[in-house]
């Protein structure tokens, strides 16, 4: 199965099926995890349950200090990663906020969506006339 999506139902029946002592093998550990989070998040859930991981291809081993420690530190530089990104996010949300910005979609007069409604509702107009008379969008209108 892809490790492009996290819902998968082989991932799922092994994490049910893992239990103390077991060993997860893997060729690579992109054939585990759609992303680094998400391989954090299942190293966590190995280690919570006392189960090693290995992966051949990477040379990982979480059932010897080394592997452990591999495992930690990406963890470290993953929170380190998401932070980061997560202060520049805030940072340039405000610094658009002092410049007058508030993103999101811009809102629709009331008025122009409520006459959209009452044109859709009279069944005599198509959508994209309804649209090109008012400027509501289609999917405001839907």
């Amino acid at each position: 199965m892809t490790g492009t999506k996290k819902e998968r139902l082989e991932l799922e029946q092994l994490l049910k099926a893992i239990s103390e002592g077991d060993t997860v093998v893997v060729y690579k550990l992109d054939r585990i995890s759609r992303s680094t989070k998400h391989l954090i998040e299942l190293a966590e859930t190995f280690e919570e349950r006392k189960v090693n991981f290995v992966s051949i291809s990477d040379n990982i081993d979480t059932s010897t200090a080394m592997g452990r420690f591999f495992f930690r530190t990406m963890a470290s530089i993953a929170e380190l990663e998401r932070d980061i990104i997560s202060e520049r996010t805030k940072a340039g949300l405000q610094s658009a906020r002092i410049r007058g910005r508030n993103g999101g979609r811009p809102i629709k007069d009331p008025k122009l969506v409520e006459r959209a409604l009452k044109l859709h509702a009279s069944k005599e107009y198509s959508i994209k006339e309804i649209s090109d008379m008012t400027g509501v969008s289609k999917s405001v209108l839907f």
